[in-house]
């Protein structure tokens, strides 16, 4: 008996669904900063203690020795707490993008297997050239001379009218 016929994993459906993921991430993203909030105090709290804490005979910037290990740690935890954050905003970014990139990656294989029946089907049945009419056989150089045209003012005395 296969585990997961029998009881599905409970991330599953989260997993499946990318409006259900960002909702996911956002609720453990809520809960992060909210101890994100009360690390902080925490660390504001240890930073007065363990600053105004001396033993006899210390000098004035001994008890600020001892406690920067202790600040300093709970400095990288508010980091770390930070950048997991941070991390959890953009995966749900990620996830999201993730599904739109599936449904344009189907639209472009449609259209690119369009377009090449469509080139099949010109390299199969060509159609006809025409040939352009030349403008300045028939004489008609007055809508777009081009290169035949006059070259100057005083070309134009050379041209037929």
């Amino acid at each position: 008996m296969n585990t997961n016929e029998s009881s599905p994993a409970p991330l599953r459906d989260v997993a499946q669904n990318a409006e259900a993921t960002a909702r996911y991430l956002a609720d453990m993203q809520r809960v992060l900063l909210d101890m994100g909030a009360n690390l902080e105090i925490l660390q504001r709290e240890t930073r007065v203690h363990c600053r105004s804490t001396s033993v006899e005979g210390d000098r004035w910037y001994h008890a600020k020795l001892r406690a920067l290990p202790v600040e300093k740690a709970l400095k990288d935890v508010l980091k770390s707490l930070n950048s997991l954050t941070d991390g959890l905003e953009k995966s749900a970014y990620k996830r999201r993008s993730h599904d739109e990139a599936v449904v344009n990656t189907g639209k472009a294989r449609k259209e690119k297997a369009l377009e090449k029946a469509l080139e099949k089907a010109r390299k199969n049945n060509p159609q006809p050239i025409q040939a352009a009419p030349n403008s300045w056989e028939s004489g008609d150089s007055g809508q777009n001379p081009g290169y035949g045209g006059p070259a100057s003012i005083y070309d134009l005395g050379k041209r037929s009218a």
